[in-house]
């Protein structure tokens, strides 16, 4: 068993920031890929940014040069800062765990709201 706890969301200004972290704990498997989805009222979710322990990372085009993904792997965290956000970005943001074998773990989600 893998737990996995957001943390950071909350109510910023447009073109402001915000740096949501996901701890996890439990069953670790050396090997994994750690990431974030996002899902807006009335949409799917979808990713965000993910990076493994080896280091690939992914970003949605929405989100390039905005978003950055990072992982202090000793301490089994993972960040999402944000920067220049805007009101499209608004969504319940998932921290998400996938070990080597692919098994898949979802934190609980945290509200990122985006207004003026």
């Amino acid at each position: 068993q893998v737990q996995l706890v957001e943390s950071g969301g909350g109510l910023v200004q447009p073109g402001g920031s915000l740096r949501l972290s996901c701890a996890a704990s439990g069953s670790i498997f050396s090997a994994n890929t750690m990431g974030w989805y996002r899902q807006a009222p009335g949409k799917q979710r979808e990713l965000v940014a993910s990076k493994s322990t080896g280091g690939n990372t992914n970003y949605a085009d929405s989100v390039k040069g905005r978003f950055t993904i990072s992982r202090d792997n000793a301490k089994n965290t993972v960040y999402l800062q944000m920067n220049s956000l805007k009101p499209e970005d608004t969504a319940v943001y998932y921290c998400k765990y996938v070990s080597y074998y692919g098994t898949e773990y979802w934190g609980k989600g945290t509200l990122v709201t985006v207004s003026s």
